[in-house]
This record gives structure tokens, C-alpha cells and sequence, in this order.
């Protein structure tokens, strides 16, 4: 569950929040995205109102950060697709009576369809719980919308980016942030001696590597549906979790760098970028699988955590 934490420390915030929750309109616009992401026009089909009092609600919710908006290829131009980003809000109004020392937790789930920037290079493709979503090899199909739905991505070459909503207040202190996150090499079908440099970047910030053995696919992941667990491709992953805090940066909870939480200047602006990929100067270049909830053996996308006072 992802919780949005708004108090009186922050009254600007709380009003934009308010008033966004104020409206019939926008309330039922939050429902529907409950449900699935949507454009603007499916939003003012569903609630039969005009595209132009659709934005209008939409910019308002987005002001708040109660929805995430991406500009995405449509038939004609592009077009905004919504994105609900969190499942309860919390409001203190006596900020006195919560505790100064008691540690919280800020967390959000990225569908791993959901990267804002990427760059990848054959073999490269997504599945979804349903079927391969595009033609292999055909990097322009990491623009579609579809991507969304995909529940495992790989490429030989390159990275994938994505950007987490912050709503914080200005004047906490972030004790670390994590990533975690199912990952494995890329291999023609699936060589479990096929070493990967993957690198995992935070605010632009190389925080450390880890090297994946191989790509996994002696026996069927325990989520995957039945056609790709009948074939010979990549089958699973290993859950990793990069953890910087204010001393290091950690692997599994073993340390692996001296970047650390100052380095990354979270609270500079109200989003943080994450990026998974191989460098160029990799010694190996053995690509990257990235699991869904749906595909592997864990049921869970890319996982940010942020533990604060």
C-alpha cells in the first residue's frame, strides 16, 4: 500500500490535496483509476463530460500529486495517460502528538512497464501475462503504450529508467532509500553461465554493481503463465536490493559503495530517477532481464522504500 503522509508542517500541500478531493468529479476520476490507467478522453467518455473539463480536472489532481501523467504515442500525436499513485492518504493535524524519534516509511510499486526513458539494444522485447507484446528486436515498440502491460522486459544493451513520485515534507530526515527489484543476465534463450555488469544509477548517482552469474531458465519461474513456462527462454531472476543510507550504499544488506543518501540530493525536487542498465565500459555486457509480479518468483515490480524521521 502506498500511503501519501500530509500534516500541517506542510500546509500548501494539504490545501492543493483538499482541494483536489473537494470535486465530485475528480473523486470519481481517482475510482476509475483504481481500476486502469486512462487517457484523458476515456476519463471524459466514462464520465461523459467534455475533454476540456477532463484536462482541467486531471491538471488539478496532478498539481497535487495524486496522479501521474506521461505523454505517450497515440495515432494522431500524443496523449495523456493517468496514473493513480497512492492507495490512502494520511492527514495529522496536531503535529505534536506524533512522536520525534518514531521512524516512517514512504514506499511505492513501479510496474516495470511504467520506465520513462530507456535505451536498448537486440535482443531486446517484452511479455506480458498473455503473450509477447511486440515483435522482437524492434526497439521503436518501447514507445507504444502497451508497454505498460508487460511483465518482463530484456535487452542486451542499454538501461531502463524510471521516476518515483516523492511526497515528503521538506524538513524530514531520510534515513535510506532501496530498490528492490527481480533481475537476471540475458542470454540467447537462457545460458546460466552468462555473466552481466548491471549497474544501478539513482539521481543520475552510480551507486554500485552487481554481477548476475547468468540467465536463469532450468525450470519454470513459479508466477509464469503456462505458455512461457513452456518454452526455453529466461524462466527467473534473483531479487536484489540496492540500500543507500547516510554512511554506504548496500547490496543484501552487505556493502557495496560509499555513495550515500547526501550524494543523491532527494529532496532537491519531488521525484526520484532510478536506472537499471549495463555501462558501456561493463567488463561483462551479458544484458538484463527485469520480472514483473506476474513473471519469476517473486510477486512484486520495482520496489522503492524510504525510511524517515
Amino acid at each position: 500500500m502506498v500511503v501519501l503522509e500530509l500534516s500541517m508542517n506542510d500546509p500548501e500541500q494539504l490545501r492543493k490535496v483538499t482541494h483536489a478531493l473537494s470535486a465530485k468529479v475528480r473523486l470519481q476520476m481517482i475510482n476509475l483509476l483504481n481500476k486502469d490507467n486512462l487517457n484523458v478522453h476515456q476519463l471524459s467518455q466514462e464520465l461523459n463530460i467534455p475533454v476540456s473539463t477532463a484536462a482541467s480536472h486531471v491538471k488539478v489532481l496532478e498539481e497535487a500529486s495524486l496522479i501521474n501523467t506521461e505523454l505517450r504515442p497515440a495515432s494522431r500525436g500524443a496523449m495523456k495517460v493517468c496514473t493513480r499513485n497512492f492507495d490512502d492518504i494520511h492527514i495529522i493535524l496536531n503535529q505534536q502528538v506524533k512522536q520525534a524519534s518514531q521512524t516512517e516509511c514512504y514506499q511505492m510499486e513501479m510496474p516495470i512497464g511504467q520506465f520513462s526513458d530507456f535505451q536498448v539494444a537486440p535482443t531486446c522485447g517484452m511479455a506480458s501475462r498473455d503473450g509477447i507484446l511486440f515483435p522482437e528486436d524492434e526497439s521503436v515498440y518501447f514507445y507504444s503504450p502497451l508497454k505498460s502491460e508487460a511483465q518482463i522486459i530484456w535487452t542486451r544493451k542499454g538501461y531502463l529508467e524510471y521516476t518515483f513520485p516523492i511526497i515528503l515534507e521538506k524538513q524530514v530526515e531520510i534515513k535510506n532509500i532501496q530498490f528492490s527489484l527481480e533481475i537476471c543476465s540475458e542470454a540467447p534463450n537462457h545460458d546460466h553461465n552468462w555473466p552481466s555488469d548491471i549497474t544501478i544509477w539513482v539521481n543520475g548517482v552510480d551507486v554500485g554493481t552487481w554481477t548476475s552469474p547468468g540467465d536463469f531458465g532450468d525450470r519454470p519461474g513459479k508466477l509464469n503463465p503456462p505458455y512461457w513456462a513452456e518454452s526455453t527462454s529466461t524462466q527467473y531472476g534473483s531479487l536484489k536490493t540496492w540500500k543507500i543510507t547516510q554512511e554506504q550504499t548496500m547490496l543484501d544488506d552487505i556493502r557495496l559503495s560509499d555513495a550515500t543518501i547526501e550524494d543523491l540530493h532527494l529532496m532537491d525536487q519531488n521525484f526520484v530517477t532510478f536506472r537499471v542498465g549495463i555501462k558501456e565500459e561493463a567488463i561483462h555486457k551479458g544484458g538484463l532481464n527485469v520480472f514483473g509480479k506476474e513473471f519469476g518468483d517473486h510477486p512484486q515490480e520495482i520496489v522503492m522504500r524510504i525510511d524517515y524521521k
